[in-house]
């Protein structure tokens, strides 16, 4: 692995297990097992630059997540409660620690370090963007897969919170049983407004052969 690599993922492991104020340069230079001043050579933004690029590179790992936990389930709804139960199952076997940087991150340093809350909105933004392009793929109308991509982050953010101070799955569980349902809801309501559109335009159909 390449100096510059071994940086860069050090950083996120410090910034999930610590944030980003309590991560000093030394101590990252320990954790790459690199001398202080390469990290200056590979990134001459400091700190601040290997944390973007940590964020940025945890992001898009953490959303190809997606497809991989939930295209074994062929009832979304059932792959949604079943992610978020192993969510919670992977918190409290690894001893609860914070699963996503990029939150809490942005939790802590988003009133100042606004370069680094850009970085954190860009990699929501892109979460969002392939989140909703990946429910609506498994049927729900593009606008229902927004609303339910902005949901599913929302609630996973709130319960790895949850369950760190708390020292349970129960965020999961019930965040989990609560998108089921509201996904279940959904493709219910658009099945039901794809057969009256279908019976408007039969109705159509019908009056201009009359």
């Amino acid at each position: 692995m390449r100096t510059d690599e071994r940086i860069t993922r050090a950083m996120g492991e410090l910034l999930r297990r610590q944030g980003y104020a309590a991560t000093g340069i030394n101590a990252l230079a320990r954790a790459a097992e690199a001398p202080t001043g390469s990290l200056y050579h590979h990134f001459r933004g400091g700190k601040r630059e290997i944390a973007a690029v940590a964020l940025r590179q945890t992001g898009a790992v953490h959303i190809q997540l997606l497809p991989l936990l939930l295209d074994p389930y062929e009832d979304l709804a059932e792959g949604i409660e079943a992610a978020f139960a192993q969510a919670g199952d992977d918190m409290r076997g690894t001893g609860w620690p914070n699963m996503c940087p990029v939150g809490s991150v942005t939790a802590e340093i988003a009133d100042v370090e606004p370069e680094l809350r850009e970085v954190s909105a860009e990699v929501m933004r892109d979460w969002i963007d392939k989140g909703t392009a990946y429910f609506t793929a498994r049927g729900l109308t593009p606008p229902a897969a927004a609303e339910f991509t902005h949901a599913v982050l929302a609630a996973l953010e709130g319960a790895f919170v949850m369950a760190r101070g708390l020292r349970t799955e129960a965020p999961f569980h019930a965040a989990g049983r609560t998108l089921a349902a509201h996904v279940r809801t959904l493709a219910r309501e658009e099945g039901a407004g794809v057969r009256e559109e279908d019976a408007a335009v039969r109705a159509e159909g019908a009056v201009a052969g009359s």
